[in-house]
């Protein structure tokens, strides 16, 4: 063999070791990405358009009210009724009820407005305000305006004040209660469920994203009224996140039948979600996302939060009086 041909070998060993190497790189690379990584790598089909909530889920504001959530005006310093306020509770948001402080991070700052070091996770969001230098906060859910944060002024350990307005808050007694809706067929047994979590207060049956006012159970079955069986379930978000909960609903009911649940088939028995926020929006399509990634057809939807009525009272609690346990839902672990 000439030197040519001892040459040619050598550069073909070269290239299937370099081959080799770039294979193991890729291999182990793949192999170690996380669920959210495969889910953003993956060619999705999952596609919604975030929409607000509906505008029947909104407290009526008076004009004073309106100046300071929507127009985004200051109430005078030392006036709202919360200054000064030492009151056990939650702060909720005057337009949307949406829980946004409690009590235990409010503080004294002497500046004239009630201050707080920390939110609720996700309650609020912050912008550049439209000084070009102070941050805006507004209601993660409605965003209503509540006023401003300030960060390095060490009156706190937190290091942070939200100096919001009183007129944009609503004071109510005990820990935060926050709310949720998914629907994933037959009520009886997505309340059954939720009611066992820990951080959970309760969780209603109901109707919600149709047309007609105040359904009931009997108009809901002629399939024309658009409203799914859901279940609303009221729940601490310092106990337990939006997240927590969507990923235990993916994992209590089939999220990729397209006629129903089980047994139960009709449009009424659809799988939804229904966010209430940015944050529950992205929440959600990201672990639709993930299942997906896992070979999973996806059926369910999301959809903006719309009115829910609570169903009649013979629904409420149903396999709790009745002594059985759901037919169509049982616990698969997903994620």
């Amino acid at each position: 063999m000439g030197k040519l041909g001892i040459i040619i070998l050598i550069t073909l060993f070269l290239v299937l070791i370099i081959t080799g190497i770039i294979g193991l790189e890729f291999f182990f690379k793949s192999n170690s990405q996380t669920e959210g990584e495969i889910a953003m790598s993956a060619k999705s089909k999952i596609e919604f358009q975030f929409q607000p909530i509906s505008a029947e889920l909104l407290n009526p504001l008076n004009p004073a009210e309106a100046r300071i959530m929507l127009n985004k005006e200051t109430e005078r310093a030392f006036t709202g009724k919360y200054t000064d306020t030492t009151a056990d509770g939650t702060y909720y948001c005057r337009q949307c009820n949406a829980p946004l402080y409690t009590s235990e991070d409010k503080f004294q700052s002497d500046c004239g407005w009630p201050s707080f070091d920390l939110e609720i996770p996700f309650a609020v969001e912050r912008y550049t305000d439209s000084d070009g230098f102070r941050t805006e906060i507004t209601c993660a859910t409605c965003q209503a305006h509540l006023g401003h944060v300030f960060l390095g002024e060490h009156l706190t350990e937190k290091n942070t004040r939200h100096c919001v307005n009183s007129l944009s808050l609503a004071l109510e007694d005990g820990p935060p209660v926050a709310q949720a809706i998914f629907a994933g067929g037959c009520f009886w047994g997505v309340e059954f469920f939720f009611e066992k979590l820990d951080g959970v207060y309760s969780a209603i049956s109901g109707y919600t994203g149709g047309t007609m006012k105040n359904p009931t159970y009997q108009d809901v079955l002629t399939h024309t009224t658009g409203h799914l069986e859901a279940v609303q379930v009221l729940y601490n978000p310092k106990i337990i996140s939006f997240e927590e909960l969507t990923k235990y609903f993916l994992e209590i009911h089939d999220p990729t039948q397209t006629n129903g649940q089980g047994p139960d088939i009709g449009n009424q028995y659809l799988s939804a979600i229904f966010y209430r926020n940015r944050h529950e929006f992205d929440t959600a399509l990201k672990l639709l996302r993930i299942l997906e990634a896992k070979g999973l057809p996806i059926a369910t939807t999301l959809k903006p939060a719309s009115i829910f009525y609570p169903a009649e009272a013979y629904h409420q609690d149903y396999y709790e009086h009745k002594g059985t346990l759901p037919y169509c839902h049982a616990y698969t672990k997903r994620f």
